[in-house]
């Protein structure tokens, strides 16, 4: 059979699955420090959910979903992304949960696109949703949420962009006039776009193929257009961002590629990532229309999705510091029949304590053990042989530069919970 992973799909082996847990773990800090609840939902879903909400001209229900039938004839779809699905829980438990509703998630989903770096089909995501707030400040609180999380991982080549897409209020006649400017260069567009003209017009800003010709960039944007509440609510996001110190690009032709998006948009764009790796590595925005359209009460909310395989990548591409691993802090190494039993018992004692440790599952020559350590991944390793057991002690080497002390065996996980082990 065939080894290799799927297509646009990746093992993650250590260390980038080190650093990929280090992401993980930063985002429920972060989602937590803000006062966000975690959720998750079923990595399947109704078909319905995303056809209805995501809108017919959006790349994920034209190209790019994972559809099958079950064994009920019932057609599914892997998730594409979870806004949708998280306001469907929020409908369905709307009863049992706090108003405002503010969960975030850390999972991974699924599009079937051409494989590339940065642009995989089965990829992960860290997203934050306020549900049932209409108000700027929690589009401001997500946005402040969304630049902490990358200027912490150590990140600066990015800009963030912002725009308001304006209402159900404002925006039909904005449509309208896009319609009768794209109308003579119809025939200049690529097929997608001549759909999307007919039905989204907006979305010809965000085309891959004619979003960057020079008609396109000519044209009327709505930022003109916004009705006055849509203007002051956008007036307000600029205001708190700028209270706070978060910079950001007022970018009037961003749009996003999901149909149920309103008022604010926004994304992190990493110049350190080439096209090829797909530059954006966050994006979201304002959905009131959401809720509605799944069939429940008007109810607003604003969020993001944050691409973690693209964090990665422009981590590295930065040269910024990979997350911290969470390997064995210590491995302990046993050297003799005799020392088996005690570095047995010393790892037991440092797990109690709350310190990760290993060993070897069998006797092996020193040399041969410091080679597991080295490539489990440990900071320290602990050596117990004839001489340490004589002297109730324990040799500590810390791994990346050698450098080592005789411990009291009772002092060990004491020693180990100091700054590089106390040695300096």
């Amino acid at each position: 059979m065939e080894l290799a992973p799927p297509r646009g799909t990746q093992d993650l082996l250590p260390d980038r699955s080190d650093a990929m847990y280090g992401l993980y773990a930063a985002a429920h800090r972060a989602a937590e420090l803000f006062g966000f609840r975690y959720v998750e939902t079923p990595t399947f879903e109704s078909t319905e959910l995303f056809a209805r909400t995501s809108g017919d001209t959006s790349d994920v229900v034209t190209k790019e979903m994972y559809t099958f039938e079950d064994k009920g004839g019932r057609s599914l779809t892997l998730r594409p992304e979870s806004t949708a699905s998280v306001v469907r829980a929020y409908l369905t438990h709307a009863q049992e949960l706090p108003n405002p509703f503010k969960a975030y998630y850390v999972a991974s989903e699924f599009r079937h696109g051409r494989p590339q770096s940065g642009r995989l089909r089965e990829f992960r995501q860290f997203g934050v949703e306020v549900i049932g707030v209409e108000g700027a400040a929690a589009d401001v609180e997500v946005i402040v949420l969304g630049e902490r999380y990358v200027r912490e991982r150590g990140l600066s080549q990015y800009v963030l962009h912002l725009n308001s897409i304006g209402d159900e209020n404002c925006r039909p006649a904005y449509r309208e006039r896009l319609v009768d400017y794209f109308e003579p260069y119809r025939d200049q567009l690529d097929e997608d776009c001549r759909t999307r003209l007919s039905k989204n017009p907006l979305r010809v800003f965000d085309c891959k193929v004619d979003g960057g010709k020079d008609f396109v960039l000519a044209a009327p944007t709505i930022a003109d257009h916004l009705c006055e509440p849509c203007t002051v609510h956008f007036a307000g996001v600029r205001t708190g961002l700028d209270e706070v110190g978060v910079s950001y690009l007022l970018d009037p032709r961003l749009v996003r590629g999901l149909d149920y998006y309103t008022r604010s948009t926004f994304e992190w764009v990493s110049s350190a990532l080439t096209s090829d790796q797909a530059s954006t590595i966050n994006a979201g925005g304002r959905y009131d229309g959401l809720a509605e359209a799944l069939g429940g009460q008007p109810t607003p909310g604003v969020g993001f999705a944050m691409g973690l395989d693209r964090v990665l990548l422009a981590i590295e591409a930065e040269g910024a510091p990979l997350p911290p691993a969470r390997p064995p802090r210590c491995f302990v190494v046993a050297i003799g029949p005799d020392a088996d039993a005690a570095g047995r018992h010393l790892i037991s004692e440092l797990r109690d304590e709350g310190i990760p440790a290993a060993g070897s599952y069998e006797e092996r020559p020193l040399k041969a053990q410091l080679k597991m350590a080295d490539r489990a991944g440990a900071t320290f390793v602990a050596i117990v042989g004839e001489q340490e057991l004589a002297n109730g002690t324990v040799t500590l080497r810390r791994l990346v530069d050698g450098m080592q002390k005789s411990v009291p065996t009772a002092d060990i996980a004491t020693w180990l919970t100091k700054l590089d082990g106390g040695m300096d």
